[in-house]
């Protein structure tokens, strides 16, 4: 994939996506909405990837939305008809959302490496991941109060999956901001590192472990975790019963059986 604000690479399985505007501290412009798409979509049918790890170049994972980007959004829905207008506006919220929820619709697992800046954006961007890791001088911020708006692109629907109730609201409603070892705590990340290079060591590691699995395995259970988040614990019983009923019995599962057996590493196809 050639895209103009990510540098896209795969190797051994995983695929490494890098937010490329560092001299703007990967704040997220229109063309870096559409390349994470592409990307995200480009990534879900591959079949050589297995895992993705999505990070920022330079000294930030992202300083969210690009600012220009905001300002220029009047002249681009401006209609004679204000009710053509904000329809337009809704349409442009719902294809930012769209962008961030092809990480969710990805069916390979996503994991968020995190370094300095992660807000705003940022914070919509990563609660789409599957997991989220940092370094330790990692700094969040659910910004979007200080701008005088309402965040409108996943932060407020998916946060609360992941993190308390009051925190949530504590967090949105002041848009403070919070380091690394908070982030833990809340449990918005799963691990932190003592630096950006021990992170992606850390993250490799992690991706590397996955990728090794059965890729089949792998997807089905990302599209369990998903479906059971927001359904009730019977749909998500029913959902796993035919889901299995047509991928159990897969050359993953002989070969995990026979790996097993003769006491060596089971290797997949992708």
């Amino acid at each position: 994939m050639n895209l103009e604000t990510l540098s896209v690479s795969v190797a051994a399985g995983v695929g490494a996506i890098e937010l490329n505007r560092p001299d703007k501290a990967n704040a997220i412009n229109q063309q870096m909405w559409l390349d994470i798409r592409s990307a995200f979509c480009g990534m879900d049918e591959m079949a050589e990837v297995r895992v993705v790890v999505i990070s920022g170049r330079g000294a930030h994972f992202t300083s969210g939305i690009d600012l220009a980007m905001l300002a220029g959004l009047r002249s681009q829905i401006r209609d004679d008809c204000e009710g053509r207008t904000r329809e337009k506006l809704r349409r442009t919220i719902l294809d930012l959302q769209d962008t961030l929820s092809s990480i969710e619709r990805c069916r390979k697992p996503v994991i968020a490496a995190i370094q300095g800046a992660c807000v705003g954006a940022g914070i919509d961007l990563i609660t789409c991941c599957d997991m989220r890791y940092a370094a330790a001088e990692a700094y969040f911020s659910v910004k979007e109060i200080d701008v005088g708006m309402t965040a409108d692109v996943g932060t407020l629907q998916r946060l609360p999956k992941l993190v308390p109730d009051g925190i949530v609201r504590e967090l949105a409603y002041t848009g403070r901001r919070f380091d690394g070892a908070e982030a833990k705590q809340i449990g918005l990340v799963n691990r932190i590192y003592d630096s950006p290079d021990d992170l992606r060591r850390g993250v490799a590691e992690i991706a590397a472990t996955i990728a090794a699995k059965s890729p089949l395995s792998i997807r089905g259970i990302k599209e369990m975790l998903v479906y059971s988040r927001d359904h009730s614990v019977a749909d998500g019983l029913n959902y796993i019963a035919t889901w299995n009923a047509a991928m159990l019995m897969s050359e993953d599962l002989s070969e995990a059986m026979i790996a097993a057996r003769d006491k060596r590493p089971a290797k997949f196809r992708d």
